[in-house]
Parts: structure tokens; sequence; C-alpha cells
């Protein structure tokens, strides 16, 4: 007896097509995870409201001195408060509570407990700390002033020597972006003895006296040391020589009596590309906003009124030293006039 086998050949097809949308799917996946990270490392929100750290409202119940005062800004563009309207510069700020001023800050300003200060700014943005040693020099650009005012210099300097040309030319001294440490380390040297050599000569122009407030330089990747922008080359060394600058620059307010630190690096951390990013060691979850500017390196006016803040506080610290000028000058009028 004779059987035919009916021979059946399997359908491939369905297990094709399986496999081609299981990669499919896979690769969208993949790709979607990479897009959700990157747009999350693009979200920098701005919020609304005050930024930076508490002021009391206690010191500023009462004049600190009569004497004439000059609230002086020496730097670069934080200080010469680019991005923002005048009054919402960091400077200003200080001197006046601006049009809109938070409930927090009414009535904390300098000018309320130093009724006789003026101001004079004489910081350009996109000066380096070069810059800022021939500023001090300049007579005609910060004269040397009566032996009646007290100066209170408030002074950001250094960040501009770091990152320009932004990659674009061979790291120098003054545009170090892209430089090795090895490299900048005698630029490094030469910035401790130039801000040295900036300290004596504010000094020097105030024979009434000073106070000195230096800031530190911030850092918009959080700690991270990426570039901040796409169109910036990658430097492997830029945080070495970021901690290095800002060593020198707090070993500065170590040496010089009168001149006192002022921690802008801190008070950023968190604030930068990355503020959005819950799982970074800097973020801040009571204000995980971005206080920079578009440029990315220059604060926007949240991150103004926080440096307005951190500047304030630290004269505040000082009052002091600043009413016990007016002792100084009362013995010194007495002596000469007997």
């Amino acid at each position: 007896m004779k059987t035919d086998h009916l021979t059946q050949t399997p359908d491939r097809k369905p297990r094709f097509r399986r496999l081609f949308w299981g990669i499919v799917i896979l690769i969208l996946l993949a790709c979607s995870a990479k897009i959700g990270v990157f747009l999350i490392g693009q979200y920098r929100p701005i919020g609304t409201g005050p930024a930076g750290p508490f002021v009391s409202r206690e010191p500023f119940q009462s004049v600190w001195s009569e004497r004439q005062v000059l609230l002086l800004g020496i730097g670069d563009s934080v200080t010469a408060g680019f991005g923002v309207d005048a009054p919402y510069n960091y400077v200003s700020r200080l001197l006046v509570n601006p049009p809109g001023e938070f409930p927090d800050m009414q009535g904390l300003c300098l000018r309320a407990v130093l009724p006789n200060i003026t101001v004079l700014n004489i910081s350009v943005s996109g000066s380096t700390s070069l810059h800022h040693a021939e500023h001090i020099e300049d007579d005609a650009r910060f004269p040397v002033q009566a032996k009646d005012v007290f100066g209170i210099i408030v002074m950001t300097s250094g960040g501009n020597d770091l990152i320009h040309n932004y990659g674009q030319t061979p790291p120098r001294e003054g545009a170090m972006y892209g430089a090795t440490l090895e490299q900048a380390k005698p630029w490094i040297d030469n910035f401790r003895e130039r801000l040295d050599r900036m300290m004596t000569g504010i000094s020097d122009k105030f024979p009434g006296g000073c106070l000195i407030f230096l800031a530190d330089v911030y850092d918009p990747t959080d700690g991270i040391g990426d570039a901040p922008s796409v169109f910036l080359p990658a430097w492997p060394d830029c945080m070495k020589i970021l901690d290095a600058y800002n060593a020198v620059l707090r070993e500065c307010t170590t040496r010089h009596d009168n001149v006192i630190a002022v921690p802008m690096h801190e008070a950023f951390l968190g604030h930068g590309i990355h503020c959005a990013q819950w799982w970074r060691a800097t973020y801040r979850p009571e204000d995980p906003t971005y206080w920079f500017h578009s440029n990315i390196e220059d604060p926007n006016i949240r991150g103004y009124d926080a440096i307005r803040r951190l500047f304030l506080n630290a004269v505040v610290e000082e009052r002091e030293r600043i009413a016990a000028q007016d002792e100084q000058q009362y013995i010194q009028e007495l002596y000469h006039a007997n």
C-alpha cells in the first residue's frame, strides 16, 4: 500500500516580520531614551521671584556711617551688568532697590545705611584680569580719592581669562580655553601676582580706607566640566584650571586684611546647565532653576539678584569696620585741628 506524503515548507515570513518589528521597536526605544536624556539636559527652567540667600533686615534698622562712601565696581561683564537693564545689575541693586523690588528686600540697600554713598562702575564686559590691572592703574578712569572718602569695592575678575577665546584660537594667557593644566600653571602664577598688585593698587587710591569684596568664579556646568554648548569644543582640564583660579582668588583674601571673599562659585552650583537633573549632587530641590543668561556665561535677572544678596551679606558682615571709620576720621580731624 502506497501512501502519498504532502510535504509542506514552513512559512518564515511571520517570524521575519516579528524580528524586523522587534528590531525597529528597540531602535525607537533607544532613540527615545537618548532624546529624553537630551531634552532633560536642555531643560533649564528660569523660575520667578527672589533668588539667592536670605538677607536679614535687622542690620538695616539704623545708619552705619555718615561718612562719604564710594561704591566702586571693578571687573568684567558680571559687574558691568551685561544682559539686564541698569537698575537690575547687582551693583545698582546694592546701592538702591530697583523698581518692583521683592518684598523681602524692600529697604535693604546700602543707601539706607550709608546716606552719603555714591557709585562708580568702571567694569567692562569682555575684560580679563589683565585689563582690570590696567583699569586700576588708570587715574583718568579711577582717580585717587579724597581722604574723607571710604571705599566699598565690589569685584569680579578672572572668568574671562578662562573662557576666551572659546577654543577658537590656541590657548594663551587671558584666553585659556582648551589649555592643559601644565600650560596654564605659569598663567595661574601670574594671576596670583596680578591680583596682589590690584588689591594694593586699589587700596593706595583710597587714603581714607577701603574694603574690597572679591568674588570667585562660578561654573555654569555645575561641576561637571562638560562643554556648556554644542558649539564649543571639549576642554578636559577645565575644572582643574577653574579650581586653581578660584584657589588663587580665595588665597588673596587671606593675604590682605581689607579683602573679603564672596562665595559666588558655591552659590551658583546647581543653577547652571544641569539645574533640572535631580540625580546630580549639585541639584537644588528648593530652587532647581537656571541663573544664567542665554549666552551661558553671564547671569540672568535672578542670577543678578542672587549676586546682589551675596555681596550685600558680605558687606553686612563688615559693617562694624565701616562704622569704625567715622571714629577714626573724627580722631584724625581732632588731631589736625590741635
